[in-house]
C-alpha cells in the first residue's frame, strides 16, 4: 500500500500524485459539492472525513449512509487526495455511469486547482461486456452463427430479429469508440451479443489476433492501467478473487459502493452449473477440430446426461453424489478431459483460420471438466443441488453448486495490503454492522482504532491477523419520521403459502384507495404479483401495472408519469428503483421476503450456522429478509419533500420476537398499526400531494 510519506507514481502515470493534507478536506469538498450542483451535509462531512481516517491508517471501513447523503462524493473526494490508486466497485449499470458521466468529471474539474494534477479515470468490466472485432468482421466461428440470416428478404437482408440485430452490431463495431454493449442503444438479445463478444478464454489475445492493436476490451484495460480511479463493477471484483490471475490493476484503495449487494455477487461469480446445453454445445464445437474417439466420448456422455435430467426432482444433494449421477458427471469430465488433449495435440500454428474455433471449443470443454470436477470433489465448503428451470428448456433439470459461504474468500483476497471502504444505504441490520461485517469476511464486533492498547504493535495485514475495522452510520438528511409513516398490519392473519390471501388484498385495496394511486407494490413472489395485479384491476379503476409485462425502465417511467397508476412486481423492484415526488406516496411489502424454506443454498448455510452453535434463522434468513426490507422501505423517500407510507400487511413484524429485528433495520418512520389512522393519512398526503415528477428516459 502507498504510504503517505512516501507517494508512489502510478503505472505510466505523467506525475507521482502526492497526498493532500487533511486539513484540505474540508475545501475540497466543498468544492466538488459546488461543481455538481449539490449542497454539503453534515452526514457527507463525516462520512469524507472517516474515509480520509481509514485511508490513512490502513483501516477498514463501514459505512452506512442513507439516500441523499451524497456518498459518492463523500468518498471520491479523499481518495483523490490521498493520491494513490482508488477502484471503485458498483453493482448497478446506472451508478456506474452516475460516477463516470457526471460525479467524477465534475470532481476532477472542481479539485484540479488544489491537487495541482487531474487524476484520471476509467471504467473496466468483463471481456464480454465488450464487442469483438474478430467476430465482428470475421464471423462467428462456431455453428451458432449459422441460420442467422435465414430466411432473407428480396434483397437479401434477414427478416429474423436476431439476424437483423448481428448486422446492426455489425455496422455499430465501425462507429462506437468503446465497443461497450451499455453505450449501445437500443440494446439487443442476450442471444445476439453472443454472436460478437468472446469470454476471456475464448479471446485469441491481443498479440496472436489480427484486431489486437483495435480491440476494446484491451483499450478499456489500458486505460484502466493509467487512470487514478478505476469503475468497475462487483462481478470483477468478484472475479479478481476468485481466479487468483489479477484483472484489476494494482491499487491502494478499493471502495465498494451498493455493499449490500457483494455477497450476493461474488456468490453468484463463484458458482458453477452443468447444464445439457452447454455439454451439447461442447460437442458441437469439439467436432470441428477434436479427434473422432474424444467426440464421440463426449457426445455419448452428453445422451447419458440428458436423459438423467429430464426425469431428476429439484432439490439439494447431500453428501457425495447419487452413484448415478457421479458416474455422468464422471464422464463428462473424462470425455471433457480428453477433448482437451486432443485440441492441444492438433494445434498447427500455420492454422490461422481456425485458432478461433479452436479457442471456443477449448473453452467449452475446459469449463465443463472444471465444473464436473468440482461437483465431484465432495467440498465441505460446496453446496450441489438439482435445479430445474426454464432456462434451461423444458422438462430438463441441472446440477449447480456454490460455495457455502464467501466470507472466508473475501476475508483472504479482499483486505490484505489495501484498505477497503464499504459504503450502502442499508448495512446496519438491527441495530449493528456486525451481520453484514460477517457477511464479508471481516470479524465481529470491530476493532476501533482507540480500543487498542499502547503495548498493541501497530496494525498490520498478515495472514493470521484479523482485518481492523470501523462502522459508522452517518445518517440522512431527511427526517424519517416527519416523512414517512411504517404502518404494520397487525390484524391480519399470519400468511401462508398460498399467495391468494382474501384479507391481504381487501387491506391493499383499500390502502390503494385511500392514496389514490400512488403505489409500489413490492412481493415476495411473482405469483403474489401476479395474483394482486388480476384481483386489484378488477376492484379497482387505477392502472395497476406489473412486472415482466414491459422493460422494467418503460414500467417505472409510466408509473412516474402519472399520480394514479400502480406498479407491482418483485425483487428487482425492492432495490435500486428511484422514483421521487408524489408518484410514489405508497409502497407496500405483502410479506416478510424470508428465502424458501426449499431454497438449497440459503437452508444449507442456516444449518450450517447451527451446527456452529449459531441462530441460523436469525444469522441467515432473518438477515436477507432484513436487509431487502430495508432496501424496500428506502423506494419510499427519495427527496426532502418526499411523504408517504411503507406498509407491511404481515402481522409477524408486529407479534413476533423477530419483528422488532425487521423494524430497527428499516428507516426511523413514525410507526403505526392503527389503519383507520393510516388510512387518514394517506388521504391527507394524497390531497396536498405535488405534481409528480416524471423519469426522464435516458437517450
Amino acid at each position: 500500500m502507498t504510504n503517505d510519506s512516501e507517494p508512489q507514481a502510478l503505472p505510466g502515470a505523467a506525475e507521482a500524485p502526492a497526498p493532500v493534507s487533511r486539513a484540505a478536506l474540508p475545501e475540497l469538498l466543498h468544492a466538488a459539492v459546488t461543481a455538481v450542483g449539490g449542497v454539503e451535509r453534515p452526514g457527507q462531512v463525516a462520512m469524507a472525513e472517516a474515509v480520509a481516517d481509514a485511508v490513512g491508517s490502513g483501516e477498514h471501513l463501514l459505512v452506512q449512509a442513507g439516500t441523499g447523503t451524497g456518498k459518492s462524493l463523500a468518498y471520491l473526494v479523499p481518495a483523490l487526495a490521498h493520491g494513490d490508486r482508488v477502484v471503485v466497485a458498483t453493482a448497478t449499470l446506472a451508478l456506474q455511469r452516475q460516477l463516470v458521466e457526471r460525479d467524477l468529471p465534475r470532481t476532477v474539474d472542481a479539485l484540479h486547482p488544489v491537487l495541482r494534477r487531474r487524476p484520471q479515470f476509467a471504467m473496466l468490466k468483463g471481456r464480454s461486456n465488450y464487442l469483438c472485432l474478430h467476430r465482428a468482421h470475421e464471423g462467428t466461428p462456431s455453428e451458432e452463427g449459422e441460420g442467422l440470416f435465414d430466411p432473407v428478404d428480396a434483397l437479401g437482408g434477414p427478416t429474423g430479429k436476431l439476424g437483423q440485430d448481428v448486422i446492426r452490431l455489425r455496422e455499430w463495431a465501425d462507429e462506437t469508440e468503446t465497443g461497450d454493449r451499455d453505450d449501445l442503444s437500443p440494446g439487443v438479445s442476450d442471444k445476439a451479443w453472443a454472436q460478437l463478444s468472446v469470454t476471456s478464454r475464448e479471446c485469441l489475445g491481443a498479440s496472436k489476433c489480427t484486431y489486437g492493436q483495435e480491440c476494446f476490451a484491451e483499450a478499456a484495460r489500458e486505460r484502466a492501467k493509467l487512470a487514478d480511479v478505476v469503475v468497475t463493477n462487483h462481478a470483477m471484483l468478484a472475479i479478481d478473487a476468485i481466479e487468483g490471475a489479477p484483472v484489476l490493476p494494482d491499487h491502494g484503495l478499493l471502495i465498494v459502493d451498493e455493499a449490500h449487494e457483494l455477497v450476493n455477487r461474488v456468490t453468484g461469480a463463484a458458482t458453477g452449473e452443468l447444464t445439457v446445453g452447454a455439454v451439447n454445445r461442447a460437442v458441437k464445437r469439439a467436432a470441428r477440430l477434436a479427434n473422432e474417439k474424444a467426440v464421440d466420448s463426449l457426445q455419448a456422455a452428453a445422451e447419458n446426461y440428458h436423459g438423467l435430467m429430464e426425469t431428476a426432482q429439484p432439490g439439494r444433494v447431500e453428501g457425495e453424489l447419487p452413484e448415478y449421477l457421479a458416474y455422468a458427471v464422471t464422464a463428462i469430465r473424462d470425455a471433457a478431459r480428453l477433448v482437451i488433449t486432443s485440441l492441444g495435440e492438433t494445434r498447427d500454428k500455420a492454422l490461422t483460420d481456425e485458432d478461433a474455433v479452436r479457442k471456443q471449443a477449448m473453452a467449452s470443454a475446459e469449463s465443463l471438466h472444471e465444473t464436473a470436477d468440482r461437483l465431484l470433489s465432495d467440498s465441505a465448503y460446496d453446496v450441489i443441488w438439482i435445479e430445474r428451470s426454464d432456462r434451461f428448456g423444458p422438462g430438463t433439470a441441472s446440477l449447480r453448486v456454490a460455495p457455502l459461504s464467501v466470507s472466508g474468500l473475501l476475508r483472504e483476497k479482499l483486505y490484505k495490503e489495501r484498505s477497503v471502504v464499504l459504503t450502502s444505504a442499508t448495512l446496519k441490520l438491527g441495530g449493528d454492522f456486525n451481520g453484514v461485517a460477517a457477511s464479508v469476511g471481516l470479524p465481529g464486533e470491530g476493532r476501533l482504532p482507540d480500543a487498542r492498547s499502547p503495548e498493541e504493535p501497530e496494525l498490520v495485514h498478515g495472514e493470521d491477523t484479523p482485518p481492523y475495522w470501523r462502522g459508522i452510520d452517518v445518517g440522512s438528511p431527511f427526517s424519517y419520521p416527519k416523512q414517512g409513516i411504517l404502518y404494520v398490519a397487525r390484524h391480519l392473519p399470519d400468511p401462508g403459502r398460498d399467495p391468494e390471501r382474501p384479507e391481504m388484498l381487501d387491506e391493499l385495496t383499500e390502502l390503494i384507495g385511500a392514496a389514490g394511486g400512488r403505489t409500489l407494490g413490492l412481493f415476495s413472489s411473482m405469483r403474489g404479483a401476479k395474483a394482486a395485479a388480476e384481483a386489484l384491476r378488477e376492484r379497482l379503476d387505477h392502472k395497476i401495472l406489473l412486472q415482466g409485462e414491459d422493460t422494467l425502465g418503460e414500467l417505472i417511467r409510466e408509473f412516474a408519469s402519472d399520480a394514479t397508476t400502480c406498479l407491482f412486481g418483485t425483487l428487482s423492484l425492492w432495490q435500486g428503483v428511484d422514483v421521487p415526488g408524489s408518484a410514489c406516496q405508497l409502497v407496500v411489502m405483502d410479506r416478510i421476503p424470508f428465502p424458501r424454506p426449499d431454497d438449497p443454498l440459503m437452508s444449507a448455510r442456516q444449518k450450517d450456522v447451527e451446527e456452529r452453535g449459531g441462530n441460523g434463522f436469525m444469522a441467515v434468513a432473518a438477515t436477507h429478509a432484513a436487509l431487502l426490507m430495508a432496501q424496500g422501505a428506502g423506494r419510499l423517500v427519495r427527496a426532502a419533500d418526499d411523504r408517504g407510507v411503507v406498509a407491511v400487511l404481515d402481522p409477524r413484524v408486529a407479534t413476533k420476537r423477530y419483528g422488532s429485528f425487521f423494524r430497527s433495520s428499516m428507516p426511523d418512520f413514525w410507526y403505526t398499526d392503527d389503519r383507520n389512522q393510516v388510512r387518514r393519512s394517506l388521504a391527507a398526503i394524497d390531497a396536498s400531494a405535488p405534481p409528480v415528477r416524471p423519469v426522464a428516459k435516458r437517450g
